[in-house]
């Protein structure tokens, strides 16, 4: 039996393709962007946001979506992943160094957690 075909933005509940510890991470991850990560115009808009003003306050309502497994399009879901793997990983704008003492997570259990985040969401945002 194949997966239903997706047209490119349908939106898909969160609770269809992840599992509640990778709903948890990504809100997590966006909740960074409110504290001890910090954002420029620019990179804001490289990850699909207008601003950084932008991100913040989608951030909050991107984190609501997942929370009540309201369907994102596969546009917000860029959005988010692309926003989680930034602040997991950079120093320079995200938590980087600081990730485990900020969010309270292992970086090896939230490298292995994203990367099981990517492979799930391959399909949703290949629009397949």
């Amino acid at each position: 039996m194949t997966a239903p075909q997706r047209t490119p933005e349908q939106a898909v509940r969160p609770g269809a393709l992840l599992d509640e510890g990778e709903v948890d991470l990504l809100r997590r991850a966006l909740h960074e962007w409110g504290g001890p990560a910090r954002c420029s115009d620019q990179l804001a808009f490289g990850m699909g946001f207008a601003d950084a003003r932008d991100l913040l306050d989608r951030c909050g309502a991107l984190s609501g979506a997942l929370a009540d497994d309201i369907p994102l399009r596969p546009a917000d879901w860029a959005r988010i992943l692309l926003a989680a793997e930034i602040v997991f990983v950079s120093d320079l704008v995200g938590s980087g160094v600081e990730w485990q003492t900020t969010t309270g997570l292992d970086d090896a259990a939230t490298l292995r957690t994203l990367r099981g985040i990517q492979r799930k969401l391959v399909r949703t945002l290949s629009g397949h």
